[in-house]
């Protein structure tokens, strides 16, 4: 069960909010802070759009989203379609009649879809666009060394993350910090800007703003699904590129390289800058407080792991344990 806590601001909390009904889509836990921000806020949630129920873990059991169960736990209406064109859920949508749809992590809608309340479909996005968009900007943005990042609140349109911008809030990612981390710091700042968009869409302040090609020499960067190969480390590579990587694939999907035949993931690691001419990828350790692997320009410390077949841990109870 969730036991989220969000400060609201009740200053964000329209007079008319009560009038105005709202289809909410989503489905992973980074959902489910802006759907609790929009009732504190008392607008009208209308009906809660996810994914359908499936099987998961090695039971197979049936596995509700985080949006499904925090709904069930509102009493709010829930469609969960299979396919989003099919025509009794569009009938639906319609028999709702929606002044405005919300979408905060959710599947790509067909136009039918997004064109469809009079107020328009507006999307929280992790990323301050137009750099980042895709499937993956929390961890591109890691990925690529940014030292800030922030959300995007977007009016929908037919090319993905492309349409006008309503609001952004930037804010900064510290060194260290991992996509999980940044996750869960965003998940609570883009709750309350999306209320912010809410409002002032409703009241007519907002005005929305195209998104212009980027000027200055800046190049626009991507942030697509991540796939294996992007997860395997480069020792050849920095000792900067490789922290990256590690933090911006923790907790999930994880970097990974090879000790002794195994796969073992890095989900946090420290950098020693250092000269040496020992090959990249070369382990070294005391075998009780520190392993660490040669990197083009020095060491990556590994201090949290996973090896093959065990458990999480930190990387003084791996070495005590291994042998």
């Amino acid at each position: 069960m969730f036991h989220l806590r969000i400060q609201f601001d009740p200053g964000l909390n329209p007079g008319n909010a009560r009038g105005t009904s709202i289809i909410f889509m989503g489905t992973p836990e980074f959902a489910v802070p802006s759907l609790e921000a929009l009732l504190q806020a008392e607008y009208n949630i209308v009906a809660v759009v996810t994914a359908p129920d499936k099987p998961a873990g090695r039971g197979m059991k049936i596995n509700e989203s985080a949006i499904k169960k925090y709904s069930l736990e509102k009493g709010l209406k829930i469609l969960q379609p299979e396919k989003l064109k099919n025509p009794d859920f569009v009938g639906q949508l319609k028999l709702l009649k929606a002044d405005l749809q919300v979408v905060v992590a959710f599947r790509m809608l067909p136009e039918i879809v997004w064109s469809m309340p009079r107020l328009g479909t507006i999307n929280l996005h992790g990323s301050l666009l137009p750099q980042y968009r895709g499937a993956a900007p929390i961890n591109w943005a890691i990925i690529n060394g940014e030292k800030e990042t922030g959300v995007t609140t977007f009016k929908l349109q037919q090319e993905i993350d492309t349409g006008n911008i309503l609001l952004q809030e930037s804010f900064p990612i510290g060194e260290n910090e991992t996509a999980g981390e940044v996750h869960d710091r965003m998940k609570i700042i883009g709750a309350q800007l999306l209320v912010k968009t809410v409002k002032g869409l409703i009241d007519g302040s907002l005005k929305e703003k195209a998104q212009t090609t980027l000027d200055n020499g800046t190049v626009l960067k991507h942030a697509p699904k991540i796939f294996t190969d992007t997860c395997r480390i480069d020792w050849n590579k920095s000792v900067d590129e490789i922290h990256n990587l590690i933090r911006g694939l923790s907790p999930f999907p994880g970097a990974f390289t090879y000790f002794e035949g195994k796969q073992m993931k890095i989900f946090r690691s420290k950098k020693e800058f250092s000269i040496t001419s020992e090959a990249p990828g070369n382990f070294q350790t005391d075998k009780k407080n520190f392993l660490k692997v040669t990197a083009n320009n020095g060491y990556i410390h590994i201090e949290e792991m996973q090896l093959e077949g065990k458990k999480k841990m930190m990387i003084n109870d791996f070495l005590r344990g291994y042998r």
